[in-house]
């Protein structure tokens, strides 16, 4: 069943990466019809990008957004840190697709600042070769938890994130998780808005706060590397999506055909229609 809805933003998606849980996007994209959809950064992972790696269902990921673009949906496209080559081309926009280095939106009487984060990140901005130096660490990491992760769904088990459960143990990253969001919430309150909406660190939140006396809302929309979650907007209300396996299971796997290799983009989208 395809649900409708006014918003929906994802971000940290990391296309060309192994950790990147492209299939699983590929799904939720598939059954959700937004009039809004933001990417809030980190789409195509720019740092870890490989010619030799960039599977099938990474690009029906970008087929699927470009396909909701051509039929009604506003596609903007923030930049971030691993996608920072965007912001060369910022403001630009193409039919429904609009690519920008931060979103401001008014829903329902109520401000809202879409921006990545990663300014607040003073390894990236500091450090940016150290930075990067993280992100292959990083990428190993996730190499290894999803080799787990797929022993333990052959067991029946949930799946497990090494990385969320290190910045959750870990002081100094908990500090770091801290200090991003009161820098975020901060710079939502400059600027006057009821609502920030960040990524970047892959911590999924909703929280109301209050900073120099106004009250706002601080949301994060997670990321599809480690938690697969998507925050949703429809009847004035915020929700947080976390995907869940169980509520695609009813496609059976043996009946699926394997697409070929397409040889342009129109022939997609002309499969796609039917």
């Amino acid at each position: 069943m395809v649900r409708s809805m006014k918003i929906a933003v994802i971000s940290d998606v990391h296309l060309g990466t192994y950790g990147c849980h492209a299939q699983e996007l590929l799904n939720y994209l598939q059954s959700i019809e937004p009039e809004i959809l933001v990417i809030n950064g980190d789409f195509i992972d720019g740092w870890q990008f490989k010619r030799n790696y960039f599977p099938f269902h990474h690009i029906q990921v970008i087929y699927e957004i470009m396909y909701k673009a051509m039929h009604g949906t506003k596609v903007y496209y923030v930049a971030g840190n691993h996608d920072e080559f965007i912001r060369k081309f910022t403001p630009f926009f193409s039919g429904n697709l609009y690519l920008r280095d931060q979103l401001e939106l008014d829903l329902d009487g109520q401000r809202h600042l879409f921006f990545h984060g990663d300014v607040f990140d003073f390894s990236v901005q500091l450090s940016p070769w150290l930075a990067k130096l993280g992100g292959v660490g990083y990428d190993h990491l996730i190499r290894v938890n999803t080799l787990v992760n797929r022993l333990r769904l052959r067991l029946g088990m949930q799946r497990i994130s090494f990385a969320h459960m290190v910045k959750r143990k870990i002081k100094k990253a908990i500090r770091f998780i801290k200090s991003f969001e009161n820098a975020a919430i901060a710079f939502g309150a400059n600027r006057k808005v009821d609502v920030v909406v960040c990524g970047h660190i892959h911590i999924p939140a909703i929280q109301q706060v209050t900073c120099d006396g106004r009250q706002l809302t601080y949301m994060n929309s997670g990321d599809w590397i480690e938690n697969l979650t998507a925050l949703e907007y429809q009847d004035n209300c915020w929700k947080l999506y976390t995907y869940d396996q169980l509520e695609y299971r009813f496609l059976n796997r043996k009946l699926m055909v394997k697409e070929p290799p397409l040889k342009n983009f129109e022939e997609k989208l002309i499969q796609h229609s039917y």
